[in-house]
């Protein structure tokens, strides 16, 4: 059984793990606690980037000496594969670990074993403490690795009576500034930011970062499927973040002379022939390393993610506003009845200024099962 000590450091260390958030694709985040034989902190460390050393070599050189006889606590059970940096198990071994305490399995073919091997080599091994929580930290890699697409979160803001604009089209602002500053965390805590031709028209987006000290700007994805909304000049073309233009495959080339943000990306229509197909753009994405998306995108672009059961959680900014007219949240998402409405669990609730944050993901059986 766990003591207190090491629950206490894998608290810590799920702490330390979110540190690096929107950092570390295609790896997991990761973090670690060294205890020395006393059971008090002697080092600790997290992952922070792909191709840096993992969370256990930063705790390692955290606590020097003082690992040989302790335990490390760690939120990922310790990598079995020589990649871009050595194999954990092997280093704890090396630095004199007697016991190794982690939350969760690590689900990755080419890196799992970790736990066999340190308990091979007569390491005292226990797995599953604070699981949940960690868990949560890694849901978008975790995702990732099971399903090969990144783990999508719809944002979205709107009023009471769920409006996301005026009747005349004006949004600017239905949240408030706290919510918008809210936002900025979760572009930096993700690989990526996509939104529409619709949004990109209304709006024109910048989609970076601001506000978030030493966060790492997010890949910007305007899908314009006609190449008509990202004109010469657009926020989004400037040199602050990367961004991609994703458009149908079958534009004449000429259509594509005044894009300014770089290659297009060619991507086949959905079958409906209305916008991109969802899964070719999860696909090109993952293979992009990226494993989180932010989707930012209005309702026509909503709405063809949850039809294509693409929106692994919802989070909602509701306004204390009423406008009684207006374009709502989500389009028309496929669903024509209440029978196959997309049902969710709410997770969490919190206030950010005057306004309500709701966080959710889905629970019904056809979601979980794409």
């Amino acid at each position: 059984m766990a003591t207190a000590a090491e629950a206490d450091a894998m608290r810590r260390a799920v702490v330390l793990a979110a540190r690096a958030l929107g950092a570390t694709s295609p790896n997991p985040v990761v973090g670690c606690v060294i205890l020395d034989a006393s059971g008090e902190i002697a080092g600790e460390g997290y992952h922070q980037g792909a191709g840096t050393p993992h969370a256990e070599a930063h705790a390692l050189r955290a606590a020097a000496g003082r690992a040989r006889g302790g335990t490390a606590v760690v939120t990922l059970e310790p990598c079995d594969h020589t990649g871009r940096t050595g194999p954990c198990s092997q280093a704890l071994i090396a630095a004199g670990i007697s016991r190794v305490v982690y939350a969760v399995g690590d689900p990755n073919p080419d890196a799992t074993g970790g736990a066999r091997t340190l308990r091979e080599a007569g390491v005292d091994v226990e797995a599953g403490l604070l699981e949940d929580a960690a868990r949560a930290g890694n849901a978008a890699w975790l995702h990732s690795v099971k399903y090969g697409r990144p783990y999508v979160t719809w944002k979205y803001a709107a009023t009471l009576d769920g409006r996301i604009a005026a009747a005349d089209r004006t949004s600017r602002w239905i949240s408030s500034p706290e919510s918008r500053a809210d936002v900025h965390r979760l572009r930096a805590e993700s690989d990526a930011v996509v939104v529409g031709s619709g949004t990109q028209r209304a709006d024109d987006p910048h989609l970076a970062v601001r506000g978030v000290e030493g966060a790492v700007q997010p890949l910007r994805v305007v899908v314009d499927t006609e190449a008509r909304a990202v004109r010469p000049g657009a926020r989004v073309a400037d040199d602050t973040a990367e961004t991609v233009v994703v458009v149908a495959d079958d534009l004449e080339p000429d259509r594509l002379a005044e894009l300014p943000a770089g290659e297009p990306w060619g991507l086949p229509r959905a079958a409906d022939g209305r916008g991109i197909d969802i899964p070719a753009l999860l696909a090109a994405l993952y293979e992009r390393d990226v494993r989180s998306v932010l989707l930012e995108g209005g309702p026509t672009l909503a709405g063809a993610f949850v039809a294509a059961g693409a929106v692994d959680r919802v989070i909602g900014y509701l306004a204390p506003v009423l406008l009684g007219a207006g374009p709502t949240a989500l389009a028309d998402a496929g669903i024509t009845t209440i029978a196959d409405a997309l049902r969710l669990d709410v997770t969490e609730t919190e206030r950010i200024g005057p306004d309500l944050r709701i966080t959710a993901v889905p629970t019904t059986r056809a979601h979980k099962e794409r």
